[in-house]
């Protein structure tokens, strides 16, 4: 069978694609882009098209088109799909297709999704279950990769509310790790987004589990509110736990979050009749994902400098992550440096970031110019809304707004006044922070 893939280069996409070439599919993919995911698809063996999409790119055999999300419905090779009457799905509707086959564990919630994921897949891996999983970002513990073919029935997978993507899997075991108003380019108020959610849970069959967040305010709003008649079973995790202590002991990652995170994971875990001391053994080997506090150490010079990246955009997930790495990185000096990921999210979430930003403890924080997400953005919003009016609004001196266009410079004149510097957001700064450290190992290598 052959499949090819729009937008294959997703960090999604790419671990569906990823799965049907280890089953042994022929698989092709396009891309904008050309990635460190596009390369290790082409030496895996797919054919990977790179640059604009064209219709020449959908081979004449193919069987099936598996498109992105993000991908537009007038996208020319989607359209020639449609004309010659090739079956085409979106991402989460051919994900939905293997939940169907699989005993589906979905971690959902606005945060925290893929970690959990994540120690969910490696407690039934280290318990002998061998899972399958699907996660939208790089697991350390599965050689960085976001997808991992299992031989069991057990399929572990993120499952993303975005525009109902959820909606289309067929979970046996549900974890909702937190739930904060987010996506508002498509969700237009907090009841419309915990709707999708109730949505979802609805999904899960009688003999099904959800493990809920105990310590999480508005997921017990949730529960209140909106799952009265559920008709599975109904766990909760909580800091409050005595176990919620062995694991802040033995977990390599920080925050509470991510005790909160394993604890959830534990759960469905124990319903898998997996003994407590396998879990615990797997946390405490537990590596964490890609972009979750990753974090390099440099020493230029005689002074030793840790650079460290993070995807939180959402500004509950921008301070919980700093507060955890205050913590961590206790009477050191840091900058964080942080882009604001979409106008519509900035404008709408504009007070929790401002509080948010008003109750980081580090020395200076730098706000670079808003990430534009393309498709996903209102003209007008974008008048109302800048990263300069943001940092004004804090009224802290610490709080900086840096233009793009000068940010880089400046970093390379200030970096040596600071221990530990943060690049977090969910758009490009990741661009940057690999070119800052090819300049810091430039540095390395004069003073070595």
């Amino acid at each position: 069978m052959k499949i090819h893939f729009i937008g294959i280069g997703g960090i999604g996409v790419s671990a569906l694609a990823k799965y049907y070439l280890e089953k042994g599919f022929k698989i092709s993919g396009s891309d904008l882009k050309e990635s460190e995911i596009t390369r290790e698809l082409k030496e895996k063996g797919a054919k990977i098209f790179i640059g604009n999409h064209k219709k020449e790119n959908v081979p004449k055999d193919v069987n099936l088109v598996i498109f992105s999300p993000a991908i537009n419905k007038n996208n020319p090779e989607l359209k020639k799909a449609k004309e010659q009457k090739i079956k085409t799905q979106s991402y989460p509707q051919a994900l939905g297709e293997l939940t169907k086959e699989k005993f589906t564990i979905a971690c959902c919630g606005t945060h925290g999704k893929s970690t959990t994921a994540s120690m969910v897949g490696f407690i039934l891996e280290k318990a002998g279950l061998d899972p399958t999983m699907i996660v939208g970002t790089k697991m350390k513990n599965f050689q960085n990769s976001n997808c991992k073919i299992g031989k069991s029935k057990y399929l572990v997978i993120e499952a993303d509310e975005y525009q109902g993507s959820f909606l289309n899997y067929f979970p046996k075991i549900v974890i909702l790790t937190s739930l904060d108003w987010d996506h508002p380019d498509y969700f237009k108020s907090e009841k419309d987004y915990f709707l999708i959610f109730k949505k979802f849970v609805q999904k899960i069959p009688k003999d099904g589990f959800l493990i809920l967040n105990g310590d999480d305010k508005n997921v017990q709003k949730f529960k209140k509110d909106f799952l009265k008649n559920f008709k599975g079973k109904m766990i909760e995790f909580s800091l409050k736990e005595k176990i919620s202590q062995k694991i802040k002991k033995i977990l390599k990652i920080p925050g509470d979050f991510n005790v909160l995170n394993a604890l959830g994971a534990i759960k469905s875990a124990k319903i898998l009749k997996v003994p407590e001391k396998v879990s615990l053994l797997a946390l405490s080997q537990f590596l964490g994902c890609w972009r979750r506090s990753d974090s390099k150490k440099f020493k230029i010079k005689n002074k030793e400098i840790e650079i460290v990246d993070d995807y939180a955009h959402h500004p509950k997930e921008v301070l919980e992550t700093s507060l955890a790495l205050a913590e961590k990185f206790k009477n050191k000096k840091t900058l964080l440096i942080f882009q604001p990921h979409q106008f519509q999210r900035t404008f709408y979430l504009f007070n929790d970031f401002v509080e948010a930003f008003k109750k980081i403890p580090f020395e200076k924080i730098w706000v670079l110019d808003i990430f534009s997400v393309a498709g996903r953005e209102k003209g007008y919003i974008k008048k109302k809304v800048s990263s300069k009016k943001l940092v004004k609004a804090t009224k802290n001196e610490n709080v900086i707004y840096l233009p793009k266009k000068i940010f880089f410079d400046t970093l390379k004149k200030e970096f040596e006044n600071f221990d530990v510097i943060v690049f977090m957001g969910a758009g490009d700064i990741y661009d940057y922070s690999l070119k800052f450290k090819k300049f810091l190992e430039s540095l390395t290598l004069k003073s070595s």
